[in-house]
């Protein structure tokens, strides 16, 4: 999970998480959202995100599509999850509290 975490802290592989959110593109259209950096150093920020299973790859042909694989994503969650849930109850617990005071 750690190395997942330092493969999404990248701003340029966070872009290309951003990117593909909701789309599957090919590894052209998605260099081509970058003017300043090349090609190849897309490919590799593409790699170290599939190979964190952050993205999945499709073929077709002689093309390879990219979209984010959403399962790879289930232990940052959890992480993040222990964090929240007890702030979330909590908050939750005061809630209650002070509707019950205003009754």
């Amino acid at each position: 999970m750690i190395q997942q975490i330092q493969a999404i802290s990248d701003p340029t592989r966070f872009a290309i998480l951003s990117l593909l959110k909701d789309q599957e593109l090919p590894a052209g259209e998605i260099a081509e959202n970058f003017e300043n950096i090349t090609r190849p150093a897309v490919s590799q920020h593409i790699r170290v995100l599939k190979d964190q299973h952050l993205l999945q790859e499709r073929r077709e042909g002689t093309r390879r599509y990219y979209s984010v694989n959403t399962k790879g994503f289930s232990d940052i969650r959890a992480f993040l999850e222990e964090f929240w849930t007890p702030k979330l109850q909590k908050l939750k617990t005061l809630a209650e509290a002070e509707e019950r005071t205003k009754k």
